[in-house]
């Protein structure tokens, strides 16, 4: 008994709560940010709206009707309006704003502001991902290899891979799990993006002290597709030719090169057919860069390691990539010199003579975004290595070079080779 007295006597007293709602709480409705400016810029200037929220006042009840059934509150009091939950969403990610200066601005608690920040983003992910980041059928798949053959000249091109660190704060009791070898903490995020710089598929939230060589290895895409169980479409023939090919996933020499994963020549020893095919598979893979870079540029959360835990900065990211293409497929439906989200100075565009103009994107870069390293062995099979020499025979073909004239001029440029 004396015991027992003894340790609820040393128990911390908790403080007393000195108000339930704080005084420049309670005049949110009159005074608050949501109330005032947001609802003058949707009416006044949209341009100035999306500047704010990365997306069009539409596009932002749309969003917000969309996220409602997984935002509705059973409560005796009064809960806070879907919409002003968004908006505070969207402004913490969007302008990398703090819980504290959210919670100054839309008069709101700073524990709820972050309470709503962790449940908006789960409930925009559920809301959103089984409509703009679902897995393509086959007809979308041979609808994305379409857009890449035309844009960029890459015949049965399905999507090109990346990934990228994604820094956190070190997670308390994770010792370094989250620890990468670039020496900070971390979050891996693989994505697929097609033509338009629109992610297809996004794994997010493995340990950045995986070795680079088992992310890819270690996603479910990967295993699938050595077993042949993607709903990837039969191979075809390439353009004006016989023989049948398959799809193709594309990426850099960080991936593996396998029977759906087609990745440059080593850069050792390359002749004049490797340098234009590696032309030819860098400029159809520049879109997953240009992906990133317009995420990073917009989103600026991701110019700051993210401060909360593992499945909140999980949730974000995963936010972040259906947002990216929620506001793209609205941009779609606009004449391209009018689209703020992604206009056309901001990704990477190819001059007349085939040269490439960096986008303003790359001036953004965040150091809280670092890319992988390798993320595969070096142990393609012989069939891997063929699929990729023809592939190489045809680009480099009388057929390839009615596609890209300029390929020869552009890919040997300061070789000293004479193209034909």
């Amino acid at each position: 008994m004396v015991m027992q007295y003894h340790f609820w006597s040393q128990r911390k007293r908790m403080p007393r709560r000195r108000w339930w709602v704080r005084p420049v709480n309670r005049v949110r409705d009159t005074k608050g940010l949501y109330n005032n400016l947001v609802k003058e810029l949707m009416t006044d200037d949209h341009e100035e709206f999306f500047g704010l929220y990365r997306m069009w006042p539409e596009q932002f009840q749309v969003l917000v009707d969309a996220v409602h059934p997984y935002l509705k509150k059973n409560s005796i009091r009064t809960a806070i309006p879907t919409k002003i939950r968004v908006a505070v969403t969207l402004l913490h990610l969007s302008q990398g704003s703090t819980a504290r200066l959210q919670h100054v601005i839309f008069r709101i608690g700073k524990s709820t502001i972050l309470k709503i920040i962790h449940e908006t983003t789960k409930a925009i992910w559920k809301a959103l991902q089984p409509t703009v980041l679902k897995h393509p059928n086959k007809e979308e798949w041979k609808k994305i290899a379409d857009d890449f053959m035309q844009m960029w000249q890459f015949p049965n091109c399905v999507g090109a891979i990346d990934g990228k660190h994604m820094r956190i704060q070190a997670p308390p009791l994770t010792g370094s799990k989250y620890w990468n070898y670039k020496s900070f903490f971390s979050m891996v995020l693989l994505a697929i993006c097609d033509a338009n710089y629109k992610f297809t598929w996004v794994d997010i939230g493995q340990y950045g002290s995986v070795s680079d060589g088992g992310v890819w290895a270690n996603t479910d895409l990967a295993q699938d597709l050595a077993n042949n169980e993607v709903d990837l479409p039969d191979p075809c023939p390439l353009p004006q030719a016989n023989t049948p090919f398959p799809y193709v996933f594309i990426g850099d020499e960080a991936f593996p090169l396998t029977s759906h994963m087609m990745r440059p020549y080593p850069r050792r020893d390359l002749d004049d057919d490797k340098h234009i095919f590696n032309y030819r598979l860098s400029r159809a893979r520049r879109c997953i860069e240009n992906a990133f870079g317009i995420l990073t540029a917009r989103w600026r959360i991701l110019h700051q390691p993210l401060c909360m835990a593992p499945e909140n900065a999980e949730s974000v990211f995963k936010a972040l990539a259906c947002l990216h293409n929620f506001v793209m497929m609205g941009e779609a439906m606009v004449n391209p010199c009018d689209r703020l989200y992604a206009p056309p100075q901001l990704v990477d565009a190819e001059e007349p003579d085939g040269s490439m103009r960096e986008g303003e994107w790359r001036r953004h870069v965040s150091p809280h975004f670092a890319a992988l390293g390798r993320v595969g062995g070096n142990r393609s099979n012989l069939v891997a290595y063929g699929e990729r020499d023809y592939l190489c025979s045809y680009i480099v073909s009388d057929i390839g070079y009615s596609q890209c004239p300029w390929q020869a001029e552009y890919a040997l440029r300061g070789h000293n080779i004479n193209p034909d």
